[in-house]
């Protein structure tokens, strides 16, 4: 999304960010149940003092946030397999943080693990900041005491926008994640088949404690490499090499998926899922987004947006204001357009703007199942 420094601090309803809101869920679940459930935010090199900076505005509010950072690994060379820094101090550029896998080790020596277990917490609820589905659910707290469940990874159904999704797979008899990354050429449409893989992590993970301080003293946890091809600035080849925090399921015991509703996953990987968050079509409860009562169908509307959106500078100024879409099923908008103030979008909407044609979307148009081209003719679909 073109975005610098943290994702957490990007604006996405009412005024608010990813941040704000689940400050907004956390002090709610607080001041409802009288308890002190803590904030953990685990930040990169790239975010840390970003992240820092932001979180003093809450400084006055009743809510413990504690920040820990994770590891900086060198990249590497693709050619020759040489490091790219050649010194601890090189450029930021040429270091990476190593995936959310590094969660556990970073967790164990910031020493964040020994200081929730001496206040005697034993849960840790795991979600990525940009999913906005991801709130403290007690009944899923309360499965994972009654199986006795080391680990619990949410699942959810898999649809045609999810086919990258990692999945949950039986390998010599015991549970284990599978990214698509791990998966050979050959097989990759196998992978992304609906029908032979019908559901894919959320990465919300649910984690007991004393488990894992148990696991990484005594097994240590060992996670599949996921090797990531990058390109630099100045055009080399670089690998990283990653790991994801849902591998870690095959350490513990009883660890299993539980499939949930789909919005316990709403991320924002790109400015068509930003709308879709920013319009009328959620409201917010406590932080938490609740699909609006007037909306028809259970569904949200399927939104592409073209390059021209791609960038979050750009999308903020192709909209004056975000459209009203309570009554819509599809939006396709390609190339130069810009929308007014006011917009209603009903029905199917595919507004498409050839090269060298701008559209204007004027102030107060409603566009109900219409196609707009480049000259501005409408017509009926």
């Amino acid at each position: 999304m073109g975005m610098t420094g943290a994702k957490s601090a990007l604006e996405v309803k009412d005024d608010m960010t990813f941040l704000d809101l689940t400050v907004r869920q956390i002090e709610h679940l607080n001041t409802t149940n009288r308890v002190d459930v803590p904030l953990i935010l685990m930040t990169s090199f790239n975010t840390h003092e970003d992240t820092l900076r932001i979180i003093k505005k809450y400084a006055n509010q009743q809510l413990r946030i504690t920040t820990f950072n994770q590891s900086r690994y060198p990249r590497i060379f693709k050619e020759s397999l040489l490091p790219c820094p050649k010194r601890a101090d090189d450029d930021k550029s040429n270091w990476y943080p190593p995936g959310h896998g590094d969660l556990y080790n970073a967790l164990m020596h910031s020493g964040v693990l020994d200081q929730l277990l001496a206040e005697g917490k034993e849960y840790l609820f795991v979600s990525n900041s940009d999913n906005l589905g991801a709130v403290v659910d007690e009944s899923i707290l309360q499965h994972m005491i009654d199986t006795q469940a080391e680990f619990i990874m949410e699942v959810t159904d898999k649809t045609k926008a999810d086919i990258k999704g990692g999945t949950l797979i039986d390998y010599e008899g015991s549970i284990r994640l599978l990214e698509i990354a791990q998966v050979p050429s050959e097989h990759v449409e196998d992978f992304k088949s609906v029908r032979k893989f019908k559901i894919f992590n959320t990465n919300n993970l649910w984690i007991n404690l004393r488990a894992l301080k148990r696991i990484m003293e005594t097994e240590g946890l060992e996670l599949e490499i996921i090797i990531n091809p990058k390109t630099t600035d100045d055009g080399h080849a670089v690998i990283q090499l990653e790991t994801a925090a849902g591998a870690a399921i095959k350490h513990f015991k009883n660890a299993h998926g539980i499939n949930v509703p789909r919005k316990r996953f709403l991320p924002v990987k790109s400015c068509s899922d930003l709308l879709l968050i920013k319009s009328d079509i959620y409201s917010l409860q406590h932080g938490q987004l609740v699909i609006n009562e007037n909306r028809m169908f259970e569904t949200t509307p399927v939104i592409k947006l073209g390059d021209h959106f791609k960038k979050i500078q750009q999308f903020q100024k192709r909209f004056k204001k975000i459209p009203r879409i309570i009554e819509l099923d599809h939006l396709t908008v390609t190339g130069d357009v810009y929308f007014g103030r006011n917009v209603t979008l009903r029905g199917t909407v595919i507004v498409v703007a050839n090269e060298g044609q701008r559209i204007d979307i004027p102030d107060g148009c409603i566009l109900e199942n219409r196609l707009l081209s480049g000259n501005l003719n409408m017509i009926e679909l």
